[in-house]
């Protein structure tokens, strides 16, 4: 079925309906939602009475559930709720065109979407405030240049994750507030005679309402960025395991074997986190380039915009679950971490403050200590404490993210 077959006076091209038809099943129960709220407005304007109304979101929650089959003949969601509908269905299109039905249902999918999201990542983030909080003073190297410079401790280094990952929060919830406002009187471009209430939140411009995108770029964005932000932590995390750093196990639940090597567990779940991150900024990239050069207001180009967010959230709901349970399982080897953060190297800069406080001008100090590293002399002074936003202060500033976490979520 389609909804413009009354203008044509012959079937379509087999090969160009099949080219044509959406594959958007998954945006089917909230363009239900989308069509139950026009129905109420239809109601209101007096265009379907109280039969038609209760008629049209009985059936809409029945096609809502996934118990109703969609045929190959239907053009789209669209079209298969207006003929799953029956007789109302005949009437519930007053007033509207696919151009804002589309977008009203594809704005209630990305609010939903980065609402499972933002609980994927409070997961994850979870879990490594629960290992933080564990190994507060579990002492490891930091890096620069992947080269030892000073020491920390495990718990602020996860806590540098869960800062990433609370970013992520809120730009999802950012992706999903562009999304609240409703393109519904929209209409295919210019409005609507009928006199239909206005939804809440309705988009100011009816050739906007109908054309923008924004939102979708926005939930990509987010989740772009949030793989960026998984796909560091995926690295370090294939790195901790090697035999080179040897600073964690891998749990035995979490990892796979070689299907020739029989010694080998590989840290499967990081590296295929790290890469669906550049698929993830791929999809951004690619619908970017898709509504870049549209004229306004809607083009069939536009189909283009739903595939790629399906995908990520697909892609972030599995990414962030696996994530979760290697993070949670992970077997930490604290003698090794401690023998790695014993070098006396990594208390250079400590040295070089130390003359700071006996008031040396530090380039001074710096050349100081800088000599005696490389002519073999250098002796490590005690450790110094580091205030916040150093590495001191863990379990404090675990109990900051927590309440953080708990008003994002």
């Amino acid at each position: 079925m389609t909804l413009w077959g009354g203008r044509v006076g012959r079937p379509l091209v087999p090969r160009v309906s099949a080219f044509l038809r959406a594959d958007d099943a998954e945006l089917l129960p909230y363009d239900c939602e989308a069509t139950a709220l026009h129905a109420r407005r239809l109601h209101t304007a007096g265009l379907l009475d109280d039969d038609e109304l209760a008629d049209a979101e009985a059936r809409l929650l029945e096609i809502a559930s996934g118990t109703v089959t969609l045929s190959p003949d239907d053009e789209d969601v669209h079209s298969a709720i207006e003929r799953l509908l029956g007789e109302v269905g005949r009437k519930i299109h007053a007033g509207r065109s696919r151009n804002d039905q589309v977008a009203a249902a594809f704005r209630l999918y990305v609010v939903d979407a980065s609402s499972e999201a933002r609980a994927g990542i409070a997961a994850l983030a979870e879990a490594a405030l629960d290992r933080a909080q564990a190994d507060a003073e579990t002492p490891m190297p930091g890096y620069t240049h992947l080269q030892r410079a000073q020491p920390v401790t495990v718990g602020h280094h996860l806590l540098a994750w869960v800062e990433m990952l609370e970013r992520d929060l809120r730009r999802f919830a950012a992706a999903a507030d562009s999304a609240t406002e409703s393109p519904l009187g929209a209409g295919a471009l210019a409005g609507s005679t009928l006199p239909l209430p206005a939804p809440e939140r309705q988009l100011r411009n009816s050739l906007d309402a109908v054309a923008d995108r924004d939102f979708a770029l926005d939930y990509l964005y987010a989740a772009a960025t949030c793989f960026v932000h998984l796909s560091r932590i995926g690295e370090e995390l294939v790195l901790w395991t090697t035999a080179e750093f040897g600073f964690a196990s891998l749990p035995e639940d979490v990892a796979t074997g070689s299907s020739m090597m029989p010694q080998k567990l590989n840290p499967d779940v990081a590296e295929l986190v790290r890469g669906k991150a550049g698929t993830a900024i791929g999809r951004l990239t690619g619908l970017l380039a898709t509504v870049k050069g549209l004229p306004l207001a809607y083009n069939r180009d536009l189909q283009e915009d739903k595939p790629p967010v399906f995908a990520a959230r697909a892609d972030l709901r599995g990414a962030l679950g696996a994530l979760t349970a290697l993070v949670a399982g992970l077997e930490l080897d604290r003698e090794r971490l401690a023998a790695a953060a014993s070098d006396p190297l990594l208390l250079a800069t400590d040295a070089a403050e130390a003359l700071v406080r006996d008031g040396v001008p530090f380039r001074d100090a710096y050349e100081q200590v800088a000599g005696s590293v490389r002519d073999g002399t250098f002796e490590a002074p005690e450790p110094a404490p580091r205030a916040a936003p150093g590495p001191g202060g863990v379990r404090e500033a675990v109990a900051d993210a927590r309440t953080r976490l708990a008003l994002l979520v």
